[in-house]
């Protein structure tokens, strides 16, 4: 892996990182390049988060970043179940709710992803927390066997299909996963226990999934909102007037869903 410029920076490792060993010629664009770089960097400088106290976490390429705290802050913040025993956390990603989970006192947290990005990603972050002994990080489609006093679940938040790695842990085809969390979480919570549905309304404002359709998906799915936490985008692009998504961005509001059998 490299660029035969005399200017050009070594990109060696971080094309490992995101292909593996090197096995011969290869041809990518300059886009994906700048992508695979600053990948890297986030991977070896890692992500603050003030929900961890400032600790960071280390996002691998093709593994959402959570640069964008206001969700992590929302779990940080919503009351926790009295049994606090066991946690699930599906679509792990990097790790980063399952950590805050334990920190905030969670007994055992199973933090679940397919993604074998995202599973080396979240061992690697809780290793580096601390927090191997609490935090198992287990290779399924959704859940877990077994039923939990709190499942919770950041689901990507746009129905459409993703054309990169990177771009899965934001766009959902079909609304395939928001949809399976949904109708399986009724059969995965213990008596009494709370569903937490961390989800953008981005979607609402871009046309592709009305409101309307949400409460629809809970209602067949047996479940019932127990209260909602609603949080606003700090990020700059959210008052960027020259972004082109600059309406919808503005409006946007990231609601933790508290959602009960019954």
């Amino acid at each position: 892996y490299r660029v035969p410029l005399r200017r050009a920076p070594d990109v060696r490792q971080a094309c490992e990182e995101a292909y593996g060993p090197a096995e011969g010629p290869s041809v990518t664009s300059l886009r994906e390049l700048l992508g695979l770089i600053g990948a890297h960097e986030w991977r070896r400088k890692g992500v603050a988060v003030p929900a961890l106290g400032g600790d960071r976490i280390h996002p691998h390429y093709g593994v959402f970043s959570p640069v964008r705290g206001e969700y992590v802050d929302l779990v940080a913040r919503a009351p926790l179940p009295d049994d606090r025993g066991t946690a699930y956390d599906i679509g792990t990603g990097t790790g980063v709710l399952a950590a805050v989970l334990a920190r905030r006192g969670v007994g055992r947290v199973m933090a679940t992803d397919q993604d074998p990005r995202a599973l080396a990603c979240a061992r690697e972050n809780v290793a580096r927390l601390g927090l191997a002994g609490r935090v198992e990080v287990v290779e399924a489609d959704l859940f877990p066997p077994g039923r939990a006093p709190l499942v919770v679940c950041n689901p990507p938040w746009v129905p459409a299909r993703p054309t990169s790695p990177v771009e899965y842990a934001v766009y959902d085809p079909g609304g395939r996963m928001l949809r399976g969390f949904l109708d399986g979480l009724a059969g995965h919570l213990a008596p009494g226990g709370e569903g937490w549905l961390i989800l953008s309304d981005l979607a609402e404002h871009l046309g592709l999934r009305p409101r309307e359709e949400l409460l629809g998906a809970f209602d067949a799915a047996g479940l019932r909102v127990v209260d909602r936490l609603d949080t606003r985008p700090v990020h700059p692009r959210a008052t960027d007037p020259d972004d082109p998504l600059h309406t919808a961005r503005a409006a946007e509001v990231t609601s933790l869903w508290r959602l009960a059998a019954g």
